[in-house]
């Protein structure tokens, strides 16, 4: 079952899957390969709080993460990067296979996607890549926070 595609086709939203032979597993490497500014990329990672596990969409480029900045927006003490195991177990995929929907967690988005008008990410198949508007991960997804925390 391809939970991405049924998502999107019940949607309604234009989006586009882009199937290639090698995976693509970096942010240059997809910005290269589609020949794309790296921030157009937006890969998905999750990270574990005190009491929960969200789902960031950052944009391809932020080099860091600001996990105290995450922390006080999510109103937690700790936050980190979930390892490859509550990555699989939180969301069904693997590490480094995350779809930009179709993951039932909160979502925080990078700020930074919106200056494009598609965005390019995982769709849950490691040769396919799914071409989607910012706008569409907003309303596909639980979207709790839009912020600059990544840079």
């Amino acid at each position: 079952m391809d939970i991405v595609k049924n998502i999107l086709e019940a949607s309604h939203f234009a989006h586009e899957f882009i199937y290639h032979n090698q995976p693509l597993l970096t942010a240059q490497e997809g910005a290269d390969y589609f020949k794309i500014d790296t921030g157009q990329t937006a890969p998905t990672l999750i990270i574990k709080t005190d009491n929960n596990f969200f789902a960031l969409i950052i944009s391809g480029s932020s080099r860091r993460i600001k996990l105290e900045e995450l922390s006080f927006l999510l109103g937690c003490k700790k936050t980190r990067m979930a390892n490859r195991e509550e990555v699989k177990e939180q969301t069904g995929f693997d590490a480094g296979n995350l779809p930009l929907i179709g993951i039932p967690l909160p979502h925080i988005l990078d700020k930074q996607l919106f200056s494009y008008p598609c965005v390019y990410g995982g769709s849950g198949q490691l040769n396919r890549t799914l071409k989607i508007t910012p706008l569409a991960l907003t309303k596909l997804n639980t979207v709790i926070a839009i912020t600059t925390v990544f840079r």
